[in-house]
């Protein structure tokens, strides 16, 4: 890990969510008041709107080009939401000159698989219909860090032809751990331990390991997919599982880019202290501008 990146973890000091008796309301609670109390950069337009029953987030830029973002966010399916986004959507909207949608989907453990990806289908019917309308006209992206990479690609893999691009930042992809990258994570500031309880409260029942809208790894239609752009990080125990699904993806014949930002661990791309988040914030958006036209 890069120096400001091992000064970062060293100085987390996280609650064990697992803990019995944790208020996993009252955290969320706290992050998101937390997230919101930081500097955000101003964006013409932010707009709550009503998906068809799922709250979202319009984010438009000065001059917008055309097309549309959706966005959906990380947390391990189990915490943040779009207040907790709020500053890196206003950021990505800048640089990427399109409009944002930020998805505000249900989470477990109240709202189990599969809640969130049906959250994003209902979205993507929502935007099928009212596509016309000025604000929410296509060509569309999926886009999604972490958990939201994961149901981004899910997006993606459950309406092909809808998207003309996905953007994938560290996806988190396999509910089995069985990558060497997530055996090696203790002590990255995502311990693997953490990532397992996610998978527990996002699964009605371990059988959904092996539904590839949980685990799209398994999917049998990663050929459908538009140009995809996947980024890990070094020093992330999902690192592996992340370029193993663009090593799948290349191979059923999809245009696709990976990277591997180094010295940084997980969670570092909606962080602007992080000096690696800008520069990965900017390549997202130049793929997503080459695709959107």
């Amino acid at each position: 890990m890069y120096p400001e990146v091992r000064a970062a973890v060293a100085a987390d000091t996280g609650p064990d969510l697992s803990a019995p008796g944790f208020d996993i309301a009252a955290h969320r609670e706290e992050v998101r008041l937390a997230n919101l109390a930081l500097p955000r950069e101003g964006v013409a337009s932010v707009e709550d709107v009503d998906a068809d029953g799922v709250r979202c987030r319009l984010y438009t830029p000065d001059d917008p080009r055309p097309g549309l973002v959706l966005h959906a966010h990380g947390g391990g399916f189990v915490l943040n939401d779009i207040d907790v986004h709020d500053a890196v959507c206003r950021r990505f909207a800048n640089r990427v000159r399109r409009r944002v949608l930020s998805v505000d989907y249900r989470r477990p453990p109240e709202d189990r698989f599969p809640a969130a990806p049906d959250d994003l289908d209902t979205v993507v019917g929502w935007l099928r219909r009212e596509g016309g309308r000025p604000d929410l006209t296509g060509p569309y992206a999926a886009h999604g860090d972490s958990a939201g990479g994961n149901l981004a690609l899910v997006a993606a893999l459950r309406n092909p032809g809808f998207f003309d691009v996905v953007a994938l930042v560290y996806p988190f992809l396999d509910p089995r751990g069985s990558f060497p990258s997530w055996q090696q994570g203790a002590g990255s500031g995502f311990d693997p331990s953490e990532g397992t309880w996610y998978w527990e409260q996002y699964a009605r029942t371990e059988a959904d390991y092996d539904d590839p809208d949980l685990a799209p790894l398994l999917s049998e239609r990663l050929h459908t997919l538009p140009p995809t752009f996947v980024a890990t990080a070094e020093d992330d125990p999902l690192r592996d599982e992340g370029e193993e699904l663009a090593r799948r993806i290349a191979e059923a014949g999809v245009e696709t880019v990976g990277i591997r930002c180094l010295g940084q661990t997980h969670g570092f791309w909606r962080h602007a202290a992080f000096t690696a988040s800008e520069p990965l914030v900017r390549s997202v958006s130049g793929y997503l501008d080459q695709h959107l036209g």
